[in-house]
């Protein structure tokens, strides 16, 4: 009950909000994720939000993209306060279930995916110090991008422009975080450049959570004529013996959020937590590099873009011993070095049709992974947590081929869309290690995703719209590893497909508000969930049919004298529309709330120099099994709360900001671990935490 008056109240806080701020998202910002090319996300028959450098850098240290992407509706992002594992991200409904990493929704950074063939993506190789904006695409429009199901975030750096200029940013906060960035960027002629570099460090708000994330970033941009660039784009992430707190059970968040899970096997006195014996722990090395050509003829725009990288990973598991015993086991340590690489290429052009103009788009996307894994038992003797016998050694090859077209034509008063991609994505393992028998093999998807959208202007300030598709989402690689009785490759999983459906509207309110509305469903077949799941290892499974409908609305106002306003709401039934083993029709999908909230209410004055805002997150209750027989994670609202200031001094430029979250020190789980097997779903969120920071910039 407590859950739902949270939700409530979160509801009167925000309530007052929807009176109306300046408008995050006006009507003339200028997308390119629905048609890749550029459109105002007004005019597009899609439910597409940005996300913009305000937003991303409003008092926050620029560490996780949950920071700012709270805002957006229909999408749920949280910070599992475990670096080892990233960001958990869903959208309608599509990636809960995700153990770590981002599944079910496309990561794009610059044009160069953060996703890779597989469908499994890494928000933490964002670089949210340079983005420019974030635009999040939902609903039948996304599924033009191939191997997903939920949506697209694609993240846009700035580009270099203007006289050259030094900066320097710092912040320091609860649980010792600390941070530092240090940039410099510019344009001379025809060159311009952008270079970033910046350390975060944490001891961690859990129990065995601490973490130090170094990242390198550079743009480098030639204007290759009057109509033509080149951009290249380089980035590193090094994240060394990365704590891995676990998931604890219901009686553990009860007893103490911060705590970490006992190990009752362990024979010291007092025993340890599981993370403590086993020194759960993850380092990642990731390195990519990415070329774009863009170049115009008359109407028409060519645009290439190659890229390649490697992504090196050791983590250390909670397995024991008795575990690993089988010998169809593949040990408690993971260890690989992937080598990625692809192109995308595409060609735009416009022509007069009839008594309207046609845009089409045709090109052509491709990539591929190529791992080499080894595993390893996590034990030498009676000591855990180290490399201990071969217990896995294999190459796995991921590839993607997809081409596509996408149509777009406005007469008068309609525009219509039409869209096709024919999409192959092949797994191939290459098994080493046969003491286990051998788990070599194939497996080969394939499927055409259309799409149908119209859009009609009813007038200059109301725009309705409806569009269809149909999708599909392959297992990723880390799903197919193992099977529900603890043995090696799972090739018999299948692709999941959907049908999405969406009714839209936006509408400007006076000349002060915007809002944005849309109700959607989605019907998935052979939706994939999960089978088992314990100490980092989970198996998965198709299950019968999914249901998700849902409505989403934004709205931002602008407000008297300085405040302004934005609120962002969901509402979204996700359930097993059809019984399958142990789960009965019409429960609810795990780690899906129902409805999710977020409220703000700003203030700067004239010269924007002093800024101030409180804002609410609210989010219903969770269930963490597909039984729903667990406990769920009851729902919560909480209050954050900052300020701003900044000086312009000559060439000089300096800012402050000061941020609480969680002012009331609310206790809640952040996000769960859904289906794990030991019941150890949760994982808490702080309680009030602060962070202070501070920069300076000189431009020449």
């Amino acid at each position: 009950m407590n859950h739902r008056l949270n939700f409530v109240a979160a509801l009167f806080v925000a309530a007052p909000l929807a009176a109306a701020a300046a408008p995050d998202t006006p009507m003339s910002v200028v997308v390119v994720s629905a048609t890749r090319a550029e459109h105002t996300s007004f005019d597009l028959p899609a439910a597409i939000d940005v996300v913009d450098a305000d937003r991303i850098g409003a008092a926050q240290p620029r560490v996780n993209a949950s920071e700012a992407l709270a805002t957006v509706p229909g999408l749920v992002v949280q910070n599992r306060q475990n670096y080892a594992q990233d960001l958990q991200i869903s959208s309608r409904g599509f990636g809960a279930r995700s153990a770590f990493g981002v599944r079910g929704v496309r990561l794009v950074a610059d044009g160069i995916p953060a996703t890779m063939p597989d469908g499994q993506g890494q928000a933490a190789t964002f670089n949210l110090d340079m983005a420019e904006r974030i635009e999040v695409l939902r609903g039948p429009f996304s599924t033009l991008y191939g191997n997903h199901a939920g949506g697209v975030i694609q993240l846009f750096t700035r580009d270099p422009r203007g006289a050259p200029y030094i900066e320097t940013n710092v912040s320091a906060g609860s649980d010792g975080m600390r941070k530092t960035d240090v940039n410099t960027g510019g344009k001379q002629g025809a060159f311009g450049w952008l270079l970033d570099g910046s350390r975060f460090e944490t001891d961690g708000y859990r129990a065995h959570s601490a973490a130090t994330r170094d990242q390198a970033y550079a743009k480098l941009t030639f204007d290759t004529s009057a109509t033509g660039k080149l951009t290249v784009t380089a980035s590193g992430l090094r994240q060394d013996d990365t704590q891995d707190p676990l998931g604890v059970t219901w009686a553990t968040f009860q007893r103490d959020p911060r705590a970490g899970e006992i190990d009752a096997t362990d024979p010291q006195t007092p025993k340890r937590t599981l993370a403590d014996r086993y020194d759960t722990r993850k380092s990642i090395h990731h390195t990519q590099v990415g070329l774009a050509w863009d170049e115009k003829f008359g109407q028409d725009r060519l645009h290439v873009a190659v890229y390649g990288g490697n992504r090196s990973v050791i983590q250390y598991q909670s397995f024991s011993k008795a575990f690993q015993a089988p010998a169809s086991h593949s040990g408690g340590v993971v260890d690989f070095d992937r080598d990625f690489y692809g192109i995308d290429a595409n060609w735009q052009m416009a022509r007069p049709l009839g008594d309207g103009s046609l845009r089409a788009t045709v090109g052509l996307e491709a990539g591929k992974s190529n791992d080499a894994r080894k595993g390893y038992e996590n034990y030498v003797g009676t000591t855990f947590g180290v490399k201990g016998n071969l217990r896995r050694d294999e190459e796995d090859d991921v590839r993607n081929v997809d081409p596509y077209l996408q149509l777009e034509w406005e007469r008068g008063q309609w525009v219509f869309t039409g869209g096709l991609r024919h999409s192959r994505v092949s797994f191939d393992v290459d098994d080493h290690y046969l003491a286990n028998g051998n788990d070599g093999g194939s497996v080969d998807y394939r499927h055409t995703t259309p799409l149908l959208g119209a859009l009609y202007k009813v007038t200059p300030t109301l725009n309705v719209y409806a569009s269809a598709a149909r999708g599909f989402e392959t297992p990723t690689l880390n799903e197919v590893f193992y099977s529900g009785t603890g043995n090696g490759f799972n090739y018999r999983l299948g692709a999941a497909t959907s049908t999405q459906l969406e009714l839209g509207a936006k509408a400007l309110v006076g000349q002060d508000v915007r809002v944005n509305a849309a109700v959607f469903q989605v019907r998935t077949r052979d939706e994939l969930v999960v089978d088992s799941s314990s100490g980092g290892r989970t198996s998965y499974r198709n299950a019968s049919a999914t249901l998700r409908q849902g409505l989403e609305l934004s709205l931002d106002a602008d407000l008297r004298a300085g405040f302004s306003a934005r609120v962002a709401a969901t509402v979204l039934r996700a359930i097993y529309d059809e019984a399958f083993t142990g789960v009965a029709e019409g429960n609810r999908l795990p780690g899906v709330p129902r409805t999710s909230l977020f409220g703000e209410l700003a203030w700067k004055d004239a010269d924007g120099r002093l800024q101030a805002a409180l804002e609410t997150i609210a989010s219903g209750k969770v269930n963490p099994d597909d039984a729903n027989a667990a406990t769920p994670a009851p729902g919560y609202a909480i209050v954050n709360a900052r300020v701003q200031a900044s000086q312009p001094l000559g060439a000089w430029r300096v800012r402050e900001y000061a941020r609480v979250n969680n002012v009331f020190d609310r206790t809640y789980v952040g996000s769960v671990i859904v289906g794990d097997s030991n019941k150890r779903y949760y994982e808490p969120a702080p309680g009030r935490n602060w962070v202070l920071g501070a920069s300076v910039q000189y431009q020449f």
